[in-house]
């Protein structure tokens, strides 16, 4: 991609009171993202919902000179911005509403493996989730030695995680809360850059960004959302991982929860999820495989009956065909393969469902009945 394109893609993310899901809509409303900054001021005040004030801002000078200066450090160090519109851009992500326009990644890893699944947990992690995480991932690199493991760096279930997947030749992505100018925390450095090998860095910030508290709040829709599922194995009563269950739930991802001693404070707030029904429970790998449809043996799929495409409408038919060529297909997969949002999917599949065409599996998976 060339620079010059690369360049626009960045002043985008530093337009002052410009958010992700304006930034998009802008593209859109425009065309294309050169087409923000080299618009006439005039041509961009007929386009609806552009005011007088939101150019001022796209013209402002700092804007430019922010990109470039990004542009340069990227460059520089060999980091890939990956914009929303990019084919290795974490398609999973496409599926939601706030996901980041753009993304800043280092090292070596393709974000669209057939299977990712995210781990969070406690910075105070005890030997108890240190040890469920290292099992877990040992079981899940022998029967799917391509499985992209997400986490955040941070201190306890996180930097286990990271490890845990390292040692097993999983790759593994830590997602930051602050620029790739630094390491946060400066003691997992190490970790860091042994993942870049197989795995790698991925933030939304540019250089320069503190990791403030409420960059971390907003990392963890990444981490939630450029998954499959999202595992927490210990967290206390408050804290980052059930935000980012919660954001997974609204996501529509699956979360699971590994549960704990009612005595233990670092598994009060697993053990609520479970309870409060907002997590499944996680007790072996095999639970994970069952809920997500992992465990089903690949068989040839029979071709259907034609005559059933006499009573489907057009977008029934495109679902059909999907699953038709797919044993089963988790509904996040299916939205991308269809480029439909998943909350439009659901009602088609009902639709299915009620005409006994389709079968709905725990996890959100779908195959023909």
């Amino acid at each position: 991609m060339s620079n010059h394109k690369t360049l626009y893609q960045i002043a985008l993310t530093h337009i002052k009171g410009v958010g992700v899901m304006h930034a998009r809509n802008l593209v859109q409303a425009v065309g294309d993202v050169e087409a923000v900054f080299t618009e006439s001021a005039r041509k961009l005040e007929l386009i609806p919902r552009i005011s007088k004030r939101l150019i001022a801002e796209i013209r402002h000078p700092e804007v430019m000179r922010r990109a470039e200066q990004e542009l340069e450090f990227i460059t520089k160090n060999n980091i890939q911005p990956l914009f929303f519109t990019d084919e290795n851009y974490p398609q999973r992500l496409t599926n939601c509403i706030d996901a980041p326009v753009l993304l800043y990644a280092k090292g070596n890893v393709d974000f669209n493996r057939q299977k990712v699944i995210s781990i969070v947990g406690t910075r105070n992690a005890t030997k108890y989730g240190q040890e469920f995480c290292h099992k877990f991932l040992k079981e899940l690199s022998e029967r799917f030695p391509d499985l992209l493991v997400v986490s955040g760096l941070a201190y306890g279930i996180d930097i286990y995680t990271h490890r845990a997947a390292l040692q097993n030749n999983l790759s593994t992505v830590a997602i930051l809360g602050h620029g790739l100018d630094r390491i946060y925390p400066y003691t997992h450095r190490h970790t860091a850059v042994e993942m870049l090998q197989n795995g790698a860095l991925l933030t939304e910030f540019s250089s320069g960004t503190n990791p403030d508290r409420h960059n971390f709040v907003r990392r963890n829709r990444i981490v939630a959302g450029m998954a499959d599922a999202v595992i927490v194995v210990e967290s206390g009563e408050k804290g980052g991982s059930l935000i980012t269950a919660d954001i997974a739930n609204s996501y529509f991802r699956e979360v699971f929860a590994v549960p704990g001693r009612i005595s233990d404070s670092s598994s009060i707030g697993c053990n609520r999820l479970i309870s409060d029904n907002k997590a499944i429970l996680l007790q072996q790998t095999d639970d994970l495989l069952k809920h997500l449809g992992w465990d089903s043996d690949k068989k040839t799929p029979q071709p259907k009956q034609r005559e059933l495409f006499l009573n489907l409408t057009e977008d029934e038919e495109k679902v059909f065909n999907a699953l038709n060529t797919a044993e089963s297909m988790q509904v996040n997969q299916l939205a991308i393969e269809l480029d439909t949002p998943v909350s439009e999917l659901f009602f088609t599949l009902l639709e299915l469902e009620m005409k006994n065409i389709v079968q709905a599996l725990p996890g959100g998976v779908y195959k023909l009945a």
